[in-house]
Order: C-alpha cells, then structure tokens, then sequence
C-alpha cells in the first residue's frame, strides 16, 4: 500500500488524515481515489471493513472547498452507518473547515434542519429522511458536485431504490456519482447504467466468490430452547471472546440475552430498533469504549465499524446466507482475525449447507461443556415456556429461484430495516425527470 502523501493530496489534508492516524492507504483507498480525483463516475465491489468510507471521503475533501451549500451528498441505509461516516467525515473534515450534517429518521428534523441552513457542504443521510427535508425545501440539492451511494446492496435490499432513483434525479447531471456496494446485484448495474456516465470506472478488490473474508474462522452447534443459552454461556467460558456482538432475531429474545449475561455478571449491553435513537448510540458508545458484549437484532448488521470485533455469535441463525454474510462481516475486519459461532436449530441443517455453499465458507461443528449451565440458576429463573415464546423466526428453506426467506419475521423486517423514523419506508415514485 502507498501512503497517502504519495498521491497528489493538498498538504492540508494529508495532514488531517495523518492526525487521526491513516498514514497508508488500502487497496480500494488506493485504486479508487486517483479514478474519482480525475472526475470518473465509480461502481466499487469491496468487501465491508475494507476502508471504504476513506475511499470516497478523501477524493471529495480533496476536491471541494468549504461551502454553505452542499458540495456533497452522502447516502447510506442505516442512521447508525450515518452517524459513522459523520464521525469520520468530522475528525477529517474539521481542520479542513468542512462542516457536516447528518440526517435520519429518528431525531429532531428541526435540528437537522438548522444543521443544514448553517452550511454544511457534506450531507450524510439517510434515503427516506433526505427526500423528507427535501419535499420540505430545507435541503436542496442543485449545487451538488459529488453524490456516494454507500452499502447500495443493503438499500436494494431494503427497498430504497425508487427513493435513491428520486433523490438523483433531484442533482445536478453534472454531478460525480460513487457507487459502493459489497456485493453487485443487476438492479445495482441497472442504477450505474441509468445515472453514471457511460466511461464510468468498475473497481473490484477481491475475488467476486470471497463474501467473508477468509481470516474469520466459521463454527456452529446443534441446540434449542433452553439449551441454546446454555450453549452461549459455554461457547464464552471455552473461547473467552474479548469483544462479541450477539445477534438475535427478535427484540424479545435480545432482551432475555442481555438479561442472562448480566445476571452472569458480564459487562453486556442492548442494542435495537425498541430502545430510544439516544440509547442506542450510547450503547453503542459504551461498545466502542469497553463493553465486551453488544446484544442486537439485525439493525447492526451492516455498516457499523467497530474496531476489534473478535467475535460474532448467531444466538439465532440468520434467515438466509446473505444475512449471514453481513452479520460475520462485524468482526476481522482491516485484515484482523475473527470468529463467527451460530447456534442452529436441530431443523435447520440444510441452513448450514446453504450457507457454505452460497457464502463460500467452511463452518466447522464444535463440542461445547453445556451439562454445567444446563441448570443455570438464570434459566431455572426464565423458565422453558417463556423461552421458547420470544424465539420467533425461522428458515423456511430455499425458493425455486433460488433465494431463502423467513416468513415469521422478526420486528426488524417491518420496523428497523428502514432506518428511518416511523419504521420502513418504500415509496413507490413515478413521473419523475432526471
């Protein structure tokens, strides 16, 4: 990798790169800001946990000057990766005299729009609170110069593609559009086709087949009911993991979790879509700073960059492989090493199968001491009936075409998946010019 110094920055934001520690770049850092710097739309394929965020912020930075109006429009699907790109963009941006402002469903629009009418030339938003401020006219988008399409998959996925096509056709044509995304469906093609210059650049870093990367290591165990928190209790007495995040696929079952561990007298934390938008950026504050375990539903799956993430436990098994692929993605990220452990359900080995095959991965069954948590005094206390009511969910199996689904979603499915106050958004345009 080159350091950054070496490729043609001003002094001034080498400088602030250098303050908040990126000396060198990585390799979608290094392929892709010398493409934007000489004004080339992108579609980028990259793994998450590959230095993305640097990969668009610094081409940006570089080529704007501070503004009241925005220069850029950042486009993301969860408030928790706007927020942390907003960090990022704040700690570089700064010294630089950029202000940034985040928008997401969830918290004060009128504070976001005072944010806005301040000047801010970096808007970090989510798709359904942007088109918000934009019906509104607190946000106009006519002098944008650059618009980033982060983690573009995810907001396919999540139904946000006629609201990203709405929000492009509100920017100038002459704008420098940057697509990101870690995996490349064709309706993601389709968006570069319809809204990218023809020269447009495609830059891939890694092999299309690599979903995870290979330094995470892949285990399961067999059990239900009862049995699956004591085999938590004894995947972390056995492995002592120094930083877990727990996914559930229900916020009941996240609750009882965080319950258990505390009662255990492990420094554990709640993260999901029933708590407040404020404790949940605690929790995760709390998160970054110490706190060896962080319970979550599907929320955090995607975009959240935590630093030393050592393992990932699937409390609940992910409904399909491309879920898992994102939860796992949480840990051995920046080239670190990592472990993913899921604990299945006696029905759903075609699940594992499923999963090594689509995610080309090799899970590895272990043997876990369960006998002495069996009788935990903890889950005497929650009882076999209570545990198996807030289970929830279920892989169903695959479709004929292909894809997995499951039909007993949990409440992240109808409520969090949006990213946006008022739960999950899709809106269905039509009519509009770009």
């Amino acid at each position: 990798m080159i350091e950054f110094k070496d490729i043609g920055l001003k002094p001034e934001l080498v400088e602030s790169l250098r303050r908040i520690g990126f000396i060198k770049t990585t390799e979608v850092q290094e392929r892709t800001i010398p493409t934007v710097l000489k004004r080339k739309d992108v579609i980028v394929r990259a793994k998450t946990g590959t230095g993305k965020t640097g990969a668009f912020l610094v081409p940006i930075m570089q080529s704007i000057s501070p503004s009241r109006d925005p220069c850029a429009l950042i486009i993301v699907p969860t408030r928790e990766l706007a927020l942390q790109i907003s960090t990022v963009a704040g700690r570089l941006g700064t010294p630089l005299r950029f202000n940034v402002a985040t928008v997401y469903g969830g918290a004060s629009m009128n504070v976001q729009i005072r944010a806005i009418e301040n000047g801010a030339s970096i808007i970090v938003g989510t798709p359904g609170r942007v088109i918000d401020l934009i019906e509104r006219g607190a946000l106009r988008l006519d002098r944008v110069r650059f618009v980033v399409l982060d983690e573009a998959d995810t907001m396919l996925d999540m139904g946000f593609i006629d609201d990203i096509e709405y929000i492009l056709s509100m920017t100038p044509m002459t704008r420098q559009t940057l697509l990101f995304s870690a995996t490349m469906p064709k309706q993601i093609v389709d968006i570069a086709k319809r809204h990218m210059n023809q020269d447009y650049e495609n830059i891939s870093v890694g092999k299309e087949e690599e979903l995870t990367v290979d330094t995470i290591t892949h285990t399961y165990f067999f059990a239900k009911g009862r049995m699956k928190f004591a085999a938590m209790l004894a995947y972390i007495k056995q492995y002592s993991p120094k930083k877990a995040i727990i996914f559930s696929r229900t916020k009941n079952a996240a609750d009882i979790i965080h319950m258990v561990l505390v009662k255990e007298g492990y420094d554990a934390i709640l993260m999901h879509g029933g708590l407040t938008q404020a404790r949940r950026e605690k929790s995760l504050d709390r998160f970054r700073k110490g706190a060896r375990f962080l319970i979550s539903t599907n929320v955090a799956a995607r975009g959240l960059d935590i630093d030393n993430v050592t393992d990932i436990i699937n409390f609940d098994a992910p409904e399909s492989p491309y879920n898992y692929v994102h939860r796992v993605g949480r840990s051995a990220r920046m080239g670190k090493e990592g472990r993913a452990f899921t604990l299945f359900g006696y029905d759903e080995k075609d699940l594992v199968r499923a999963i090594e095959y689509e995610a080309n991965v090799r899970m590895s069954q272990i043997n876990l001491d369960i006998a002495k948590y069996q009788n935990a005094e903890v889950l005497n206390h929650l009882g076999e009936g209570r545990i198996r009511a807030r289970e929830g969910g279920g892989y169903i199996g695959r479709r004929p075409h292909g894809s997995f689904r499951g039909d007993r979603r949990s409440g992240w499915e109808s409520r969090e998946r949006g990213g946006d106050v008022g739960g999950f958004r899709h809106r269905r345009r039509s009519g509009y010019k770009r």
